[in-house]
């Protein structure tokens, strides 16, 4: 009888929180997958050279260019790999960007391996999902614009400052706030 060993899922993570990066591969590799970390997207890049995982957990924000830009290098290596886009500053113009670009679904954080292991396996998106009965709020208007800008801009802060007509510290300023709640405030009766 000839048994067979099946080969562990390869998985990139990707993200600049060490810490993260660390307890979340130890998680992924209990579940089974082959982990290899990138700290920053070019290490990434160096990663995909030579190596072409099925899987990638990819934080958006990080210093130097954005983890949407790794989305694209992921498919030409494998064309099937599921990819998972994690971030601690959600917005509409990245989560529609990052499934554009291939991602399989793009997760806010703090988010859970099982979220993660469920993301992978989807297929299609979920219709029993309700839309939002709350209009947004002007500060989390501004928040999506800017984050729709950067996307266009590839993640190019200089350049999204110059597109806004801001100075590029300004433009800082805000994006190291954390984003504005997207509903807006309720008036007390």
């Amino acid at each position: 009888m000839k048994v067979t060993l099946q080969r562990p899922p390869d998985l990139l993570l990707v993200d600049d929180d060490e810490n993260h990066c660390w307890a979340l591969g130890r998680m992924l590799e209990r579940r089974g997958y082959a982990v290899q970390v990138a700290s920053s997207v070019q290490r990434a890049c160096e990663l995909l050279g030579s190596w072409a995982p099925s899987h990638a957990v990819i934080d958006l924000r990080m210093p130097g260019a954005s983890g949407l830009s790794l989305i694209p290098r992921i498919k030409a290596v494998n064309a099937n790999a599921s990819i998972v886009v994690l971030t601690g500053y959600a917005s509409i113009a990245t989560a529609v960007e990052a499934i554009k670009l291939g991602a399989v679904h793009y997760l806010t954080k703090p988010v859970d391996v099982d979220a993660i292991e469920d993301a992978f396996h989807r297929v299609e998106g979920d219709e029993t999902v309700p839309p939002s009965q709350h209009p947004l709020s002007v500060g989390r208007l501004e928040w999506e614009h800017i984050q729709h800008v950067m996307a266009e801009h590839g993640g190019n802060l200089s350049a999204t400052a110059r597109a806004l007509g801001m100075h590029r510290r300004t433009l800082q300023r805000k994006l190291s706030k954390r984003p504005p709640s997207a509903r807006l405030p309720t008036r007390a009766a």
